[in-house]
């Protein structure tokens, strides 16, 4: 399997607001993973992140190709636009949906090109000949705090405020999503995650990517199962995608 997505209701939360999708475009050699952590509870976080991902994969299938980092980027900042319209237009039509948002993280991957778009805390991670390494940063009051120096990364995994977003989905009319295009040489596996994974998973154990050999399921579920089995408070998502999935290896477009 080239690419694949899980997600885990977890231990404590009644029901599962993460969404997510791994897809290969229909008419050519390019992909599409997003993962998507939906916030508000009872105030429809489900719906919100199911809305950025079904509306990403449709507008993604119509596309006709990714040309050039351009033509990604242009494509990444409509779509997430769109979804933040959507998202706060819904919340202000019907009362149950009110306060509801979902944070956003997706890659784009051709033969020659990795894409990268990312609002929240929701993480990229890629694995390649250099090493294992986070290639987003969270949109975070204590990962705004660490930029600072006011305290430090250690602190950070622990801090009572860590939870806090600085920015999401359908949470105020104008968002600025980041936009990354690391080189593709070397890459093997990226990961994308929510953080009901990372908050339970460090990156030195999430660096086995890298170098496994077995099926990425096999791993995938070890993780999952070490989130629960250190409390499970949060609901799991994650997304996989192997380099060979993408690469041009019959002159595709």
């Amino acid at each position: 399997m080239e690419g694949l997505f899980r997600t885990d209701k977890g231990k404590v939360r009644p029901h599962n607001e993460d969404s997510g999708s791994v897809s290969k475009h229909p008419y050519g050699n390019f992909w599409l993973a997003v993962v998507a952590d939906g916030m508000g509870g009872h105030r429809a976080g489900d719906v919100a992140s199911k809305i950025a991902v079904d509306r990403m994969k449709a507008s993604f299938n119509e596309k006709e190709s990714f040309t050039d980092s351009k033509d990604i980027k242009g494509w990444f900042e409509e779509i997430i636009h769109e979804i933040n319209g959507e998202v706060l237009r819904l919340g202000s039509l019907h009362r149950e949906y009110q306060g509801m948002g979902t944070t956003v993280v997706a890659a784009v991957c051709t033969p020659h090109m990795i894409g990268i778009v990312n609002v929240g805390d929701s993480r990229c991670y890629i694995a390649d000949v250099n090493g294992f390494h986070q290639a987003t940063s969270d949109h975070s009051l204590v990962n705004e705090m660490v930029r600072a120096g006011r305290i430090s990364e250690e602190e950070a995994e622990d801090h009572p405020r860590k939870n806090i977003l600085t920015q999401a989905i359908g949470t105020e009319k104008n968002i600025s999503p980041d936009l990354y295009f690391p080189s593709t040489e070397g890459t093997t596996r990226i990961l994308l995650c929510s953080d009901g994974l990372t908050d339970k998973v460090s990156d030195p154990e999430l660096s086995k990517l890298q170098d496994f050999s077995e099926q990425d399921e096999g791993l995938v579920q070890h993780w999952i199962d070490l989130a629960n089995e250190r409390g499970g408070e949060d609901n799991i998502s994650l997304a996989v995608i192997k380099r060979s999935a993408f690469t041009d290896k019959e002159g595709e477009r």
